[in-house]
């Protein structure tokens, strides 16, 4: 063979191996899709659907965000794509819309939702069972109480914010008053997350606190009259009022009630948990004066570091302020979007196991821990925010670090 020969053959060969490179580049470009749904589980309709709005709201934001700096790099730029389905206003409404969503979007790699804890659990019976890695803001512990593996709590629960909470506000109330609270009365809805929180104070925590409970009322949402429960806080006289409504009617209702039997403005300090009694449309009904100074507990609220976040919601979707559900929802975005990184493949599967052993440091979106989960599913570490009615806008007070405003104890 001469050496022209060689030479040609050469280059042939070296031809060769680029063509088979660049059709097996091709290949595997051809398998990274375009784009990438994720879902979002909330009520859009029925008596919840003013909560359900907002989370998608800071979930479109998050979507736009993510898209706009790039997409998902590991899988060539796809872009996330939301699909939203409505939970509607009950649990059997929540349930039926799980099980439509797992078998109608089967290229889902994960979702957000469900807003109240009671869908939540209905929900994730659900989307445990279609390997559905599933984030959500809910409260209940109960919801990652079940051994599931594809269920995962950014928010702190409600046993744990309450265990959290009693001291700062105890602390809050002896400082601005000049004594210790020593009796409560709690009314609380019957929702999962409200039972949550009474268990918690119930079974151990007023007593390791040193507080009485003289008044202990639950009803079923919506209250039609309040009058019968204002008239045993009015004879019991407690130093602290722990009300716990996941509907804006029932905080509207006693509020006004309360007033008008001359307990209101601070005669009986009002503390919530959950946001119900700190949402946008409270005003629409409230005045300011009767809210003023009234705290609640919550998972998270738009704080310090994330002013230009409220300045789009704002402009964006003209919300007066950043809630819970918008801006958590927001995180759980991002959250799957480092979940999609790490997988390197728009597998539900894949997904879930990356959120499992995801390990990103300091939450930006959260309140304090990290963006990490235990053996439950439940995000390590995880803080919460107190949040106070000031002149007519409810504000971050708690903790420190993330506080827009310096709290205040409610004057008798």
């Amino acid at each position: 063979m001469t050496a022209e020969s060689k030479i040609t053959i050469s280059r042939r060969t070296l031809l060769a191996g680029a063509s088979g490179s660049l059709i097996a580049s091709r290949a595997v470009w051809a398998q990274q899709p375009s784009e990438v749904k994720v879902g979002l589980l909330v009520p859009i309709s029925g008596l919840y659907a003013r909560p359900g709005t907002v989370m998608r709201e800071g979930a479109e934001m998050a979507i736009d965000h993510i898209n706009a700096q790039g997409g998902i790099k590991a899988l060539g730029g796809a872009k996330l794509k939301l699909v939203v389905l409505d939970s509607g206003d009950t649990t059997e409404k929540a349930k039926n819309a799980a099980q439509r969503m797992v078998a109608q979007e089967t290229d889902l790699v994960a979702a957000s939702g469900a807003y109240l804890s009671s869908f939540t659990l209905a929900v994730t019976e659900v989307t445990e069972r279609a390997n559905l890695p599933m984030l959500t803001l809910s409260y209940s512990d109960l919801i990652t109480e079940r051994g599931f593996k594809y269920v995962f709590q950014t928010a702190a629960t409600a046993g744990s914010q309450a265990k959290q909470a009693l001291p700062q506000l105890i602390k809050l109330a002896e400082t601005a008053s000049g004594k210790r609270p020593k009796t409560v009365a709690i009314l609380t809805d019957n929702t999962g997350a409200s039972i949550a929180s009474a268990k918690a104070m119930r079974e151990g925590l007023l007593a390791e606190n040193q507080l009485q409970l003289i008044v202990d009322e639950t009803f079923t949402p919506p209250l039609a009259d309040a009058t019968s429960l204002v008239q045993k806080i009015r004879s019991a006289k407690p130093d602290l009022l722990f009300f716990l409504p996941t509907v804006i009617s029932d905080a509207k209702l006693l509020l006004e009630k309360m007033n008008e039997f001359g307990l209101g403005q601070g005669k009986v300090p009002t503390i919530s948990f959950g946001i119900a009694i700190a949402e946008p449309d409270m005003l629409q009904t409230v005045s300011p004066e009767l809210l003023q100074g009234v705290l609640t507990c919550v998972a998270s609220w738009g704080a310090k570091g994330h002013e230009p976040l409220i300045a789009e919601l704002k402009t964006r979707y003209k919300e007066p302020w950043m809630t819970q559900n918008a801006i958590s929802t927001y995180g759980d975005m991002w959250v799957i979007k480092d979940a999609l990184e790490k997988a390197g493949k728009a597998d539900r599967v894949a997904v879930g196991e990356a959120l499992r052993t995801m390990d990103g440091g300091p939450s930006k979106y959260y309140p304090l821990g990290e963006i990490k989960f235990d053996d439950k599913g439940r995000r390590v570490g995880a803080g919460m925010t107190i949040v106070q009615w000031q002149s007519g806008v409810p504000v971050t007070v708690f903790p420190p670090e993330l506080a827009l405003a310096k709290p205040f104890w409610p004057k008798s």
